[in-house]
């Protein structure tokens, strides 16, 4: 089974319920051959490892190309890239039950105010 995480906190995976084309794409997807899926309503980037961040690459290059479907990174990401990982066009994040346990709905919850601590607006401002 999986969590579904968003700014809320955790929830289930609408995903199954619904009849719309899901583009699963691997984190080693390469950004020069990213086109905008014009049929997929969803997009789950895969994570492999909480350590390898081309799927955070793969979301920003998707928002930048027009993309305006629901983004999901799926696997292997922590609550501390849960900000990042908000910054770079994800809505939502899948993890496993065993994540969830290891890293609770407080800690991500934590961080769903990841727009109050833009380092970039900080030192802007």
């Amino acid at each position: 089974m999986t969590v579904i995480v968003t700014d809320e906190g955790f929830g289930p995976d609408t995903w199954e319920a619904q009849d719309a084309p899901v583009l699963d794409l691997p984190s080693d997807t390469d950004p020069a051959s990213l086109e905008v899926p014009h049929n997929a309503v969803h997009v789950r980037i895969a994570f492999p490892s909480f350590a390898d961040g081309r799927g955070f690459t793969l979301a920003r290059l998707l928002r930048l190309r027009g993309y305006t479907g629901t983004l999901r990174a799926a696997g292997h990401v922590i609550s501390d890239q849960y900000a990042m990982a908000r910054r770079s066009g994800f809505d939502e994040i899948e993890i496993s039950d065993e994540l969830a346990a290891r890293q609770p709905e407080d800690e991500w919850k934590f961080r769903a105010n990841w727009q109050k601590h833009d380092y970039q607006s900080r030192v802007r401002g």
